[in-house]
């Protein structure tokens, strides 16, 4: 009875680190498709985030189960709760995704991004999805000091973030109201992303710990990844870390809004 307890619990683990790393490939397939005008590979994008929404409501219904017929108590019960709320990280995260290649629709044949801009949204689409592959390998590993290390990460997307918005300010701007908006839109998806990956990493710290990332004391973090109770890695998967695929460098094209 209890070996089908801890199944459960690695299954809604599996189903986080398949999210995951669903969304982490939608950016940047998305970033490609609006870089390179693919009007194809946007409306894969698109249709694709179903299987991430199917996939949360799949999560969320194992640990409703859960939660009614096993009754977790202790770290147990933390590792339904934090997955429930991380499976929400996830779900925008893929919308987001999805925002991005939304743009790209919208805006073909014509390229949303100036060509002065599009090296910045390029590195704002990469490095959005190596956060989210180094969240997914959190997800696996349980490493806390890897998961604190995500929020330091995410300076860089924010600093081109300010990038983005200090080219808008700029008096010689000559790209229109149109093409504004929509690398608003653009900037804020991305940063968002982030942000979301960064969310999940935290709520692994305390998953693990028990602690909140901002209280958790730097050395404390060490011994947590160190002495992890065994409980806490009944959500982890068996998948090995993840790799995420660069999206293309190539120049390029259109964006939408919401």
């Amino acid at each position: 009875m209890r070996d089908a307890y801890h199944e459960e619990l690695d299954a809604i683990g599996d189903s986080l680190v398949e999210m995951a790393r669903l969304v982490g490939s939608a950016i940047g397939r998305a970033t490609t498709a609006m870089l390179d005008a693919d009007l194809k590979l946007a409306e894969s994008v698109i249709a694709n985030d179903d299987k991430v929404d199917d996939l949360q409501r799949s999560l969320e219904s194992k640990a409703i189960q859960l939660l009614a017929r096993q009754q977790p108590v202790a770290t147990d019960l933390r590792i339904v709760v934090t997955s429930l709320r991380m499976s929400a990280d996830l779900e925008r995260s893929g919308d987001l995704a999805q925002h991005v290649a939304k743009v790209a629709r919208l805006r073909f044949p014509d390229s949303a991004v100036p060509r002065d801009l599009q090296a910045t949204i390029l590195e704002m689409g990469q490095l959005a999805q190596r956060l989210m592959a180094k969240a997914a390998e959190v997800l696996i590993t349980k490493d806390v000091e890897l998961a604190l290390q995500l929020e330091h990460d995410d300076d860089r997307m924010d600093d081109l973030h300010r990038t983005l918005f200090q080219h808008l300010m700029d008096d010689r701007w000559k790209h229109g109201i149109e093409t504004a908006v929509d690398v608003t839109l653009l900037g804020r998806y991305y940063e968002r992303f982030a942000d979301h990956a960064v969310s999940v990493a935290r709520r692994v710290v305390y998953l693990v710990t028990g602690d909140y990332a901002d209280e958790l004391d730097p050395a404390a973090a060490v011994a947590a990844t160190e002495t992890a109770p065994a409980a806490a890695s009944a959500a982890t998967s068996s998948q090995a870390p993840v790799t995420p695929d660069s999206p293309a460098s190539s120049p390029a094209d259109e964006p939408a809004s919401d």
